[in-house]
């Protein structure tokens, strides 16, 4: 196993692979979930005999039952290890919330101490009116001089821009926790700014979810013969692990297959080369500038007057045309027509999307061609 410096700030070691906790094996009767422990507790500790130093969990995974799986199975060697879990902000209302909350998850986990303690799933607007707002900043402080937390950090889901404000207002985070992989690189400018700023980088959702395990020729086409025998899930976790701002790479495995793979890709010393990393990134541009239609996803063609999700829509004809997803893109445009059904025949001709376009992308034409394609997937 690899290890990397978890930021200048944290001064710790942390492995390339992390073990994110959130989808163990689990059993179900007359309604009840619970974990399935003669499959979890092996996992985790042969997760530990490979390496595998970092295991994050948190309060709602797995049915709220993960934290204390997790506590358990780690018991024998809790001093050789860091354990990361979250406060639910959606649970903190006064500042003694914070305190609160941290003790539940210890007591759970049976441990006296949380190496990484995230304010979970943060956006501007819970930063600023409850992690500034009720002073809980000063809080972790308090509970870090008092030996319960070791770490401060945070988990993120909000625009990218947003992270340089929680940084730089908040000045004491040690560590981040965002999602960022071939599907979804919008964060990638963040990251390298946390980096610099001294922040480790945790990357949540390497393998898009699992959405890039599926096969595809995707490495062949854009590294020639030195990827062609990468399955796409490798190739993602490699990507990933080639940013040079990255400390680790955070998955999901509920299975010893997955783990023996991935903790191989992420015990190569180059997982990518530097040129390799870039070509990727470049070549999956250039890949999409010249795939018949150049959506970024910036969404400035929203709101449609008719509740067109345009953006979506493009979105699963990429993952089709680009990524070679097409079995995904399907699923994805079978559960939009679903839960949404607005299409090209819903459409005013009002033609504000495309004067808003900043690609100058013909949408309404590119709608009934790109329509057509995902209906006969």
């Amino acid at each position: 196993m690899i290890y990397r410096n978890y930021g200048k700030r944290s001064g710790e070691k942390i492995s390339a692979l992390g073990f994110g906790c959130m989808r163990l094996p689990e059993t179900e009767k007359d309604g009840k979930w619970s974990i399935d422990e003669e499959q979890t507790i092996p996992l985790l500790r042969r997760a530990k005999e490979l390496g595998v130093n970092y295991f994050d969990t948190g309060l709602y995974y797995c049915h709220q039952n993960s934290e204390a799986a997790v506590g358990k199975a780690v018991k024998p060697f809790r001093e050789e290890i860091l354990l990361s879990t979250k406060c639910p902000m959606g649970l903190v209302s006064k500042t003694k919330d914070y305190r609160a909350q941290l003790e539940r998850s210890l007591k759970t986990m049976g441990s006296d101490y949380i190496d990484f303690y995230h304010f979970w799933s943060l956006d501007r607007t819970a930063f600023d009116s409850k992690v500034m707002k009720l002073g809980l900043i000063d809080e972790a402080l308090k509970l870090k001089e008092e030996g319960l937390i070791r770490h401060i950090s945070f988990s993120f889901h909000d625009d990218a821009e947003v992270i340089r404000h929680i940084i730089d207002t908040g000045k004491v985070f040690e560590t981040m926790l965002v999602q960022y992989n071939l599907l979804d690189r919008a964060n990638e400018e963040m990251i390298a700014y946390a980096a610099s700023q001294g922040l480790g980088v945790c990357i949540m959702g390497p393998v898009g979810g699992g959405r890039l395990a599926a096969p595809t020729g995707l490495a062949g086409r854009i590294l020639g013969e030195s990827g062609k025998t990468w399955p796409t899930y490798e190739l993602a976790l490699r990507f990933v692990l080639g940013n040079p701002n990255v400390s680790c790479a955070l998955s999901g495995m509920g299975s010893l297959e997955q783990l023996e793979q991935n903790a191989k890709i992420a015990s190569d010393e180059t997982p990518l080369t530097e040129a390799e990393w870039k070509q990727i990134g470049d070549s999956l541009e250039q890949i999409r500038k010249f795939s018949g239609l150049y959506c970024t996803g910036c969404a400035y063609c929203q709101p449609c007057p008719a509740g067109i999700d345009i953006p979506k829509i493009f979105s699963c004809y990429t993952m089709h045309n680009v990524y070679e997803l097409s079995k995904l893109a399907k699923e994805e445009w079978n559960n939009y027509m679903r839960k949404v059904g607005l299409t090209l025949a819903h459409c005013k001709n009002c033609g504000i999307c495309e004067r808003k376009c900043p690609q100058h992308i013909k949408v309404r034409e590119e709608l009934g061609r790109v329509e057509g394609v995902l209906a006969r997937l």
